[in-house]
């Protein structure tokens, strides 16, 4: 039997009741709802369409739901390659970028992060682990140097080694905030996660099992609430070897990269790529061990082989 379509979004149904979504596992979420009740969900039709962080309409039917409607976005983080598109999270006040000093941190996949998250408006920060490795952290802090210049917030952690500073310091950056936490694995998020919502580990065993994913904690996005007051959010992420950012255009680039931005306005040509016109501020301003420069070497590297990638003929 044929389901009955969806209404329209400005349709609503007396039997439809709010809800958040907290985590979601191929076509399947859990929703929450205003009293802290979680049901499985499930999307009307065959296209799953909504986020961790959602905000929705569902229907319940019998112990489960039907997610009805999707209302309207903030903003929604995701990554796009040639063949897939990958949501994060939606409605998100900031996104933190965790990396660590060791194993050493790709700069290419912090850039393309920070350029996903400008291309929705929305705050970054940046933070370093392992402060307590003293060698490596500090080479890694000063390839961080040019992130600290663009006025990033870089701050330095030492999350098993200093836990209680830690946690104290992020709750400040935190507090009445929905986060959403990036970085590879092995940088400590799970180590974060569960510092700063201790009953991480219980409520995402109670979910796993709703879902019967029987997947560990990393493997899909998850909603904690940190605060007893439901009014500050973590979301943690699965670790990601590439960030693709195929849904940028290449001339927009510029705009999204504070340091290239920055110098853009000084070119010859209004619309300069940046890469070899005459009369270009930008690559006046690329440091070299003559010259000081405003942009690392580095930084301008990963620009031009962003702009490059993302001008590549698209596969249809």
């Amino acid at each position: 039997m044929a389901r009955p379509r969806p209404r329209a979004p400005t349709e609503t149904s007396p039997a439809w009741r709010d809800g958040l979504v907290i985590a979601s596992h191929g076509r399947h979420c859990v929703v929450e709802t205003p009293e802290k009740e979680r049901v499985i969900c499930h999307p009307r039709g065959k296209k799953s369409q909504a986020v961790v962080g959602d905000r929705v309409r569902w229907e319940a039917s019998e112990d489960e739901g039907t997610i009805e409607q999707v209302l309207p976005r903030r903003n929604l983080l995701y990554r796009q390659d040639e063949i897939r598109t990958k949501s994060f999270a939606a409605n998100l006040d900031q996104v933190l970028i965790l990396i660590a000093a060791e194993p050493e941190f790709s700069e290419a996949q912090l850039a393309r992060s920070l350029i996903a998250a400008a291309a929705e408006g929305i705050n970054t920060l940046i933070a370093l682990n392992k402060s307590d490795v003293v060698e490596p952290f500090e080479r890694a802090w000063e390839r961080l140097a040019p992130y600290r210049r663009m006025h990033h917030g870089v701050l330095p952690l030492s999350l098993k080694a200093s836990p209680e500073v830690d946690r104290a310091t992020l709750m400040k950056l935190l507090a009445g905030k929905t986060t959403l936490v990036l970085g590879p694995s092995g940088a400590g998020k799970s180590t974060l996660t569960n510092l700063l919502a201790p009953h991480a580990r219980a409520s995402t065993a109670e979910i796993s099992q709703a879902l019967n994913s029987g997947k560990h904690t990393t493997t899909s996005t998850t909603w904690y609430w940190v605060d007893d007051a439901h009014t500050t959010a973590l979301i943690d992420s699965p670790g990601f070897q590439e960030f693709g950012l195929h849904h940028i255009e290449p001339m927009q680039l510029a705009p999204l990269m504070p340091d290239i931005a920055e110098h853009a306005g000084a070119c010859k040509f209004y619309n300069c790529t940046h890469l070899h016109e005459p009369g270009c501020g930008v690559i006046a301003q690329v440091a070299s061990p003559h010259h000081p420069g405003g942009i690392s070497p580095s930084r301008y590297r990963i620009y031009g082989e962003l702009f490059a990638e993302l001008s590549q003929p698209r596969h249809k």
